[in-house]
């Protein structure tokens, strides 16, 4: 276990908005940091970052914590792992107490796989360039290649010597156990119980995650059999996960960030010589096919893709098939392609850095240009031909989600394909019609389909057309938190003030060295709270009082109590900031709730106290109208008179502070 001084360092140092950074490109807005939440899907940001807090927070699906929280929600690490994560980032040394063999088990079996992964690259590097066939065989090829040892370094190529068990010798010789060599895929079992390397006698490229770890590994043979696969990849384990990884993005992202694009090409070769030719903010689809997962995972760090494929028609297909999945995800996209026969490899290598810079410059294309350009060919003046390339086009626009980027590529179309700008936007609308209507009935699978048409027997002649919906449709609108007999909202006000407030004095009334958190409990003896997790706080804020301390909001924001801690986070924050033009250029001045301290306290008070109130109420009328008891009946009206006058007196205060 990591002794508590050593967690208090690497918590005190540790900077949210650092961490949060490796992996989410956040921009200024207000009082926090935005960008799109890593933790789902989404293209318009309601993921915040606060400085002064040290938290994230997303509006969107609710994830929240700190930067330790963050490592773990990311990266599925273990609270020991990310504090070791951070630890490394900050150069803090992690002191720990002995584990017994059944904690280290437990937190090892993952870990086990990364050590035993990184083992297995420092292995490969090792036989490149001191192996006898690593620097005959492995190193001699990329140099043959033309890439340099700053690049291969770099990227941390090797070689897998040819032999059948190199590695699982070496490696169980260091310690490693066989069973985690299997589960990575480094080796494999064949029916008869032999366990052999996966990797032989290949040129090996590791693949790193967000954070530099090494997760899997691409490897090429340098033989010529046609027998022999060329490449082999390493098998989706529990590290590695293909369809979300991009080969490079660790080399790569501060540069994406840096120039607002990414380089986008098909191979390991390829990401190399862009690289080499100073170029680094460029990734590639590690060995399959684009993933949406992948694109997403670009567009944590940019809005802008420029597509690098070959010249032949293999890859410009597979440019446009990556194009319309990268449109969707409402990415800006841009295409180079290469003379054929040359992919970005080859071309870096032929014409040199300079060149190939200058050539990619001169060369990009936005997507319809190319798109057209290309399927234009293809038809030539075949008329029939001709329609269904524009429709193809049409097609890729309709499925941008921003309506205005959509209809400035709609009048480039039109330009370019000499065809009237109102017919392509008819095509347009018909094919997102046609998409809402899917995407509705299989959101709502019960509802009847209704298709207007000529001579329809569903209108009513000479009168106005039917709805298209039945009476009970509604939206899908999120459902409200509260309800009449819900108290949750005025329960969180409660608990927002205090984090908020807690520690500030009370400055009304002539009340004297009083804390508003010890106020605010005073005033909250008659009250039981509903809602569990918020019972949970006042409890601790009341007990740490008895105690002579005063909480603050970082003790529940850092609980170790997850849903404590959650609600804090998001009882804390807001997705909303003031625009500083309401004052400078409008010349408004918004009050905020700082001002009257009082109104505010005592308001959220009272908000609360006549909620109980009219539950009580409505409690005592339903009683009241089934007593049979005359006697029991005036009690119950007795008590109700009271209650009645109580609720007048805080609906009193409550105007008093609508007003104010």
């Amino acid at each position: 276990m990591i002794y508590q001084d050593t967690i208090n360092k690497i918590m005190d140092t540790a900077r949210i908005e650092e961490v949060v950074g490796d992996f989410v490109s956040l921009k200024k807005r207000g009082t926090s940091l935005i960008g799109n939440c890593p933790f789902h899907n989404e293209k318009t940001p309601s993921f915040h970052v606060s400085v002064t807090k040290g938290i994230y927070k997303c509006f969107g699906c609710g994830k929240g914590g700190d930067a330790v929280h963050f490592i773990m929600d990311h990266e599925k690490y273990s609270y020991p792992e990310a504090l070791k994560y951070l630890a490394q980032k900050y150069n803090i040394e992690v002191e720990e107490k002995e584990q017994s063999p059944q904690d280290v088990e437990a937190n090892n079996a993952r870990e086990s796989l990364y050590v035993v992964s990184l083992y297995a690259a420092n292995y490969f590097s090792n036989e490149l360039w001191t192996g006898e066939q690593g620097r005959a065989i492995g190193l001699s090829y990329f140099k043959e290649r033309g890439f340099r040892e700053d690049i291969i370094r770099k990227f941390e190529l090797g070689y897998s010597p040819d032999q059948w068990d190199a590695l699982i010798l070496s490696a169980k010789a260091a310690g490693h156990k066989e069973e985690y060599l299997e589960r990575t895929g480094l080796s494999v079992r064949n029916e008869k119980g032999r366990v052999y390397d996966r990797f032989r006698g290949r040129v090996m490229f590791p693949i790193h995650n967000f954070t530099g770890r090494v997760i899997g590994f691409g490897g090429r043979t340098l033989k010529t059999d046609k027998n022999v696969p060329k490449y082999v990849n390493s098998p989706e384990s529990d590290i590695y996960h293909k369809s979300n990884v991009l080969y490079g993005l660790f080399q790569a992202k501060k540069a994406i960030r840096e120039f607002d694009n990414c380089y986008l090409v098909e191979g390991y070769a390829d990401v190399l010589s862009v690289h080499q030719a100073g170029i680094e903010n460029v990734v590639a689809s590690s060995g399959t096919s684009l993933t949406v997962e992948q694109i997403r995972l670009i567009g944590r760090f940019t809005q802008n893709v420029t597509i690098l494929y070959d010249g032949d028609a293999a890859g410009i297909k597979a440019s446009l098939r990556g194009l319309d999945m990268i449109l969707e995800e409402g990415l800006n996209v841009k295409v180079v392609n290469f003379p054929d026969g040359h992919d970005p490899d080859s071309y870096m290598h032929k014409v040199g850095a300079g060149a190939f810079k200058l050539y990619i410059e001169n060369n990009r294309k936005d997507f319809i240009l190319y798109k057209a350009d290309i399927l234009l060919k293809e038809a030539g003046t075949d008329p029939i031909k001709r329609a269904g390339i524009i429709r193809d086009i049409v097609e890729s626009i309709a499925k941008i989600p921003d309506d205005i980027k959509a209809s400035v590529f709609i009048r480039e179309c039109s330009r370019l394909l000499q065809v009237e700008e109102r017919m392509l936007l008819t095509e347009l609308n018909k094919i997102k019609s046609a998409k809402s209507k899917k995407t509705f009935s299989q959101q709502n699978p019960q509802r009847q389909q209704f298709s207007p048409g000529l001579g329809s027997a569903s209108a009513a002649p000479d009168g106005p057309p039917e709805n298209l919906f039945d009476d009970n449709f509604s939206p899908d609108l999120p459902e409200l938190e509260s309800s009449v007999d819900n108290d949750q909202l005025q329960e969180h006000e409660i608990v927002r003030l205090l984090l908020a407030f807690g520690h500030e004095l009370v400055s009304w009334d002539n009340i004297d060295n009083m804390y508003i958190g010890s106020f605010i409990m005073q005033n909250l003896a008659d009250v039981t709270f509903e809602d569990e997790v918020c019972r949970l706080i006042i409890e601790n804020y009341k007990e740490e009082i008895e105690n002579g301390h005063l909480p603050v909001a970082n003790q529940f924001i850092k609980n170790e109590n997850r849903t404590i801690a959650d609600l804090a986070i998001t009882l804390s924050t807001s997705p909303y900031s003031l625009s500083e033009n309401w004052y400078n250029k409008h010349q408004i001045y918004v009050r905020d709730e700082t001002v009257n301290l009082k109104a505010t306290i005592l308001g959220g008070l009272f908000h609360l106290k006549k909620r109980k109130v009219d539950r009580i109420l409505l409690g005592l009328l339903q009683e009241i109208k089934t007593e049979n008891d005359p006697v029991n009946q005036e009690i119950l009206m007795q008590r109700y008179a009271y209650i009645k006058n109580v609720e007048r007196e805080i609906s009193k205060f409550l105007g008093s502070v609508i007003l104010k």
